[in-house]
């Protein structure tokens, strides 16, 4: 599989730290980022990259040449005058194949074949990378279906209220069937004018992951991702290997409790549990909720209201720089018999705590070493389902 990185750009916002070099090669621990991405992806097997270079090109080209002392064969397309974002894809028309688009200015360490294999099986067009990260104010939010399809892409100047906290983490799964959009060369705006417009046409999908993906676009996330690759955060975050996570209930450990809540306007965050959450994602722990809501079987609450709920706890969070990789629902409720309910919700069920069902599908999906994990709750039942998986407990 082909790997083409976007390399051309300028990097305006990130001049105080290295402006005599292309963003892409302004060094991060001794080591440009370029140097960071192509190990990333031969580690993996990937070793056909093609390299789209622009402003101070020939600093890419001294440095990298043909690949061949890297471990990578390496082509170069030439942007004699900027393409923007996704211009230079018209040269690549001859690819036939599914490929991998990375913007030139991140530091990544993802699990690619996990990445490849879901784009294939959606049989998607494009397939974006996306994640919760600590600015969703300042990126556009990305909006997909149980299926995982795109159903919306809010940029950064739409008007948003409550939101899933994913952005395009600037990873891209392509099918050679992009092409069929480039019939000039001229500058493109990839976003904007090429995978927002496929919303419409069913074909753009998502691949949600909590692994380390961050762009060096300021001087602050610069010093950010030097910080986590001293750490060992970046490495530790890829889902080859074995995760640690802090499983969270939500009601009276997240949110100050209300009984069952079916109205949005009682959700309330508790006092500190923004900054409590921020911390865990800094040290690199996946912050997940596991709550049973039995609002759903008792017909008290919709599945949509239930999200439109959720959202509005990922967004106030948002706004303190904490953010959850990911939350397990139980809407089961095993007594029948009452007016209103949904009888197919009604059952004996593994996930409802104090069963450890929505743990164990946590660990199944992101790899997580369970006796290394924590549960924190504020009732028995967080307690014994914690337990039950061996996994380090606290009650609120």
């Amino acid at each position: 599989m082909k790997v083409v990185i976007m390399a051309g750009g300028k990097g305006k916002r990130i001049d105080s730290i290295n402006s005599s070099v292309p963003k892409p090669m302004i060094e991060i621990c001794e080591k440009p980022i370029l140097k960071w991405q192509i190990e990333s992806l031969s580690r993996q097997g990937l070793t056909e990259i093609v390299l789209v270079v622009g402003h101070l090109g020939h600093v890419i080209r001294d440095f990298f040449g043909d690949g061949s002392k890297f471990g990578v064969s390496i082509q170069y397309i030439s942007e004699n005058e900027p393409l923007g974002t996704a211009g230079a894809l018209y040269y690549l028309k001859d690819i036939n194949e599914d490929f991998l688009l990375i913007n030139g200015d991140l530091i990544f360490d993802v699990n690619i074949t996990r990445f490849i294999e879901y784009h294939k099986k959606c049989g998607a067009v494009a397939t974006l990378f996306t994640h919760p990260n600590d600015h969703p104010f300042d990126s556009s939010i990305i909006i997909a279906d149980n299926n995982h399809r795109v159903i919306n892409w809010l940029n950064k100047e739409d008007e948003r209220r409550w939101f899933k906290n994913r952005v395009n983490a600037g990873l891209h799964m392509l099918s050679p069937r992009i092409f069929t959009k480039f019939t000039e060369l001229k500058k493109v705006d990839l976003d904007r004018e090429i995978l927002k417009p496929m919303i419409q046409e069913r074909t753009l999908f998502v691949y949600d992951s909590p692994e380390y993906v961050k762009d060096m676009g300021t001087p602050y996330r610069y010093y950010q991702v030097e910080e986590d690759i001293k750490s060992g955060k970046v490495e530790a975050k890829n889902l080859r290997n074995k995760q640690k996570a802090v499983f969270f209930d939500r009601d009276g450990t997240i949110n100050k409790y209300v009984g069952f809540l079916c109205n949005i306007d009682d959700f309330e965050l508790i006092d500190g549990i923004s900054e409590k959450i921020k911390q865990i994602n800094k040290s690199g722990y996946l912050v997940l909720v596991v709550t049973n809501q039995p609002v759903i079987a008792r017909g008290e609450v919709t599945w949509e209201e239930l999200l439109e709920i959720h959202n509005k706890m990922e967004t106030l969070l948002g706004q303190q720089g904490a953010y959850l990789d990911d939350i397990f629902i139980c809407p089961h409720h095993p007594d029948k018999g009452f007016e209103g309910e949904r009888v197919e919700y009604k059952i004996e069920c593994s996930c409802r705590k104090p069963k450890p069902g929505l743990l164990l599908q946590a660990a199944e999906k992101y790899n997580i070493d369970l006796k290394q994990s924590y549960m924190v709750g504020d009732s028995e039942s967080d307690m014994e389902a914690g337990k039950a998986v061996g996994c380090i407990c606290q009650i609120v």
